[in-house]
């Protein structure tokens, strides 16, 4: 069972200029919502205020059939978050997706919550639980346009991308082969015998220690910089970032940058933020993916890119089981927590120097692991 959990309940919303005031409108702009055209799901949008001046306030997807606790989970964040209406939309054959409408409808309702709209929507046709009348919803379904409706084109110019389906969304993460997998390998070689020298010649590992960190530091920095001036990293540069990541500080550092820009303004987190840590996460060999797959989740996760943020969190996870921050990110998501509650509780770049106090060599032994691992062929 998949649940893409929140877009984050901000008051900004991340479909600027996109109104809902029909049907159409909505069933138009569920793909852009989510990322992809749903299927065999079921999806909750919740809106804040009362007509007229309803806000689109957050999007939850679940796979179809549900699995326990299903939308129960949602009522709390709607609690909090101050949401009293919702639009249910359920993608797939009545037999799948009328159960889950009716439990999800009487949930809600028994709850306090508004049901403006429940819908069900399969080949281009949808149908309405809550209108009765022939005349509006003829038995055979009612045509709706999936592709370029006026609010698909909206969605479109404000750079929103609706993927055919959520296996798409999923290889769009996959790692890159052929010659490019090759030359990442042989940089990796490379660097990995750099890195052992430097270690095994070293004198003052504290000096070590500190200079191996305020370099990474700035590679994070120089690395988004130049995603966002349209760049991008050179094999050797992708390698040495992600053998510097494996240190807690460093990765830290990245993670701060997101959190502070999501604090300023929330869904500010910048495309270079994005397509750095996504470009990474497909290009790096699979030991240096957890902490680069994390932050994508966490600058996914920002943006209102839950999918995105579970996709990339489950990478994580699948190369290694324990990594905390992939972890600690997929409780949050799975609990439906707001990314506010985290970016609260996320110390800045400069507290972080306060409370972890001077580099030291047992910051490395992270990175040093990645060393002793074996490589693979890099012919």
């Amino acid at each position: 069972m998949t649940t893409d959990v929140p877009a984050p309940p901000t008051p900004s919303s991340p479909t600027p200029g996109l109104l809902l005031a029909s049907t159409q409108d909505v069933l138009g702009a569920v793909p852009y919502l989510v990322g992809f055209h749903p299927s065999d799901s079921l999806v909750v949008i919740g809106l804040k205020g009362r007509p007229p001046r309803c806000r689109l306030h957050l999007t939850v997807r679940w796979d179809l059939p549900l699995a326990p606790p299903g939308p129960g989970r949602l009522l709390p964040l709607l609690a909090e978050e101050g949401i009293t209406r919702v639009i249910v939309v359920g993608y797939g054959p009545g037999t799948l997706v009328t159960p889950a409408v009716d439990l999800t409808v009487g949930l809600f309702r028994r709850s306090g919550v508004t049901v403006v709209d429940a819908l069900r929507a399969e080949d281009g046709r949808y149908w309405s639980y809550t209108c009765s009348r022939a005349g509006c919803c003829p038995a055979d379904g009612t045509p709706y346009d999936r592709e370029t409706g006026v609010v698909a084109t909206k969605a479109i110019v404000h750079g929103l991308v609706a993927l055919p389906d959520r296996q798409t969304l999923e290889r769009s993460l996959d790692p890159v082969d052929g010659a490019a997998r090759l030359a990442v390998r042989r940089a990796t070689s490379r660097v990995t015998r750099e890195l052992r020298a430097a270690l095994t010649g070293s004198d003052d590992p504290g000096g070590l220690a500190a200079e191996f960190v305020a370099d990474g530091v700035a590679r994070v920095r120089s690395a988004i910089a130049l995603h966002a001036s349209g760049g991008r990293l050179s094999d050797e540069e992708a390698v040495r970032l992600g053998f510097a990541l494996a240190v807690v500080r460093i990765r830290d550092e990245a993670w701060a940058l997101i959190t502070d820009h999501a604090a300023a303004a929330p869904m500010s987190v910048p495309d270079a933020c994005l397509g750095l840590w996504r470009d990474l996460t497909r290009r790096l060999e699979p030991r240096f993916v957890p902490p680069v797959a994390s932050l994508l989740g966490a600058a996914a996760w920002c943006r209102g890119d839950s999918a995105l943020a579970g996709i990339a969190l489950s990478r994580a996870c699948e190369i290694d089981p324990g990594y905390s921050m992939a972890n600690l990110l997929m409780c949050a998501l799975r609990h439906m927590l707001p990314p506010r509650v985290l970016r609260e509780r996320m110390p800045g770049p400069q507290e972080l120097d306060r409370e972890m106090g001077a580099p030291r060599m047992a910051w490395l032994l992270p990175m040093i692991a990645l060393l002793g691992e074996p490589e693979a062929s890099a012919e």
